[in-house]
């Protein structure tokens, strides 16, 4: 897992396709990021005991998402806080990035690339929820 940082600001988390389908549970999220992403790799005939998720009032903060990419190929481009560029890093299929903090933007870089987004929510229009920048030297 890499992690791109600002001022000890945690940005992003890339996890690779390797890294992403091991046995077992893998978490990537740490207790205190608003969206917690794990992965499953099981053999036939596990169990996993049923759930309910209890009521938890939680405070949301900003949206934070995660890319999975299906099938082709993107660059992320990472941005900090103060809309400066960090990186671009490139997500091949299989690999997944989580998006915590500051701004980014992508360029699709194969056809054919499908791309999974999943972010917190709820949801309250994209006028509230994100201001778009130019980008900075």
């Amino acid at each position: 897992m890499t992690e791109i940082k600002e001022k000890g600001i945690v940005l992003a988390r890339l996890i690779k396709s390797e890294d992403v389908w091991k046995k077992g549970l893998s978490f990537f999220s740490q207790d205190q990021d608003f969206i917690q992403v794990g992965s499953w790799g099981y053999d036939k005939e596990k169990h996993l005991l049923p759930h309910i998720h209890n009521e938890v009032p939680r405070q949301v903060l900003w949206t934070q998402e995660v890319i999975f990419v299906k099938q082709g190929k993107i660059q992320a481009h990472i941005f900090g806080t103060d809309e400066k560029k960090i990186t671009d890093i490139e997500v091949s299929a299989g690999d997944v990035i989580i998006l915590l903090r500051g701004g980014h933007g992508y360029t699709i870089m194969q056809d054919d690339t499908q791309v999974l987004e999943i972010k917190n929510g709820p949801y309250v229009g994209a006028d509230k929820d994100r201001r778009r920048f130019e980008i900075k030297p």
